[in-house]
């Protein structure tokens, strides 16, 4: 499953928690060319701009004083959204029934890249229901997994989520 190395998840969920936002999941990949450290934060009544702002100063400072990533990089904290990366197999059990994109590290097959709707977690495995047929993709060949927002024709035409 994607996401930054434990420790660094370990350094920023007390300061996240403290704030009152659960760390939805964090994404660093040092070997880009500009580094780019993603921190989601998620709250029950949503998470505005003002909330990033406040996680990324408090993040920040820790940062500079822990010190856990040589070289620069980049800070950046928002919401997850609505196309939001999933990173735990938690967060796979609550989004079952939903579509999701995978993307693996590897082929497997002929593929790197899945879409379906997500029938589970379990065992080491997630299951899809593609088009044609059903998939199972071992968690540990994962690279992302992301929800694909799912709109509805209302009566007027227009779509709503």
């Amino acid at each position: 499953m994607p996401s930054a190395p434990p420790e660094l998840h370990a350094l920023l969920e007390p300061v996240v928690r403290g704030l009152g936002y659960e760390l939805w999941g964090v994404e660093f990949d040092p070997r880009q060319r500009h580094p780019i450290l993603r921190v989601y934060i998620e709250h029950p009544e949503g998470i505005s701009v003002a909330d990033c702002e406040r996680v990324s100063h408090q993040l920040s400072s820790l940062l500079d004083v822990e010190d856990p990533i040589r070289g620069a990089y980049t800070l950046e904290v928002s919401s997850p959204g609505m196309d939001r990366p999933l990173f735990t197999e938690d967060q796979l059990r609550r989004y079952r029934g939903r579509v999701v994109q995978v993307r693996t590290g590897e082929k497997l097959g002929d593929r790197r890249r899945f879409k379906g709707r997500l029938l589970g977690c379990e065992e080491g495995h997630l299951r899809l229901v593609e088009d044609a047929g059903t998939v199972e993709i071992p968690l540990d060949a994962v690279a992302r997994v992301r929800l694909v927002p799912e709109f509805e024709q209302t009566s007027s035409g227009t779509e709503t989520p």
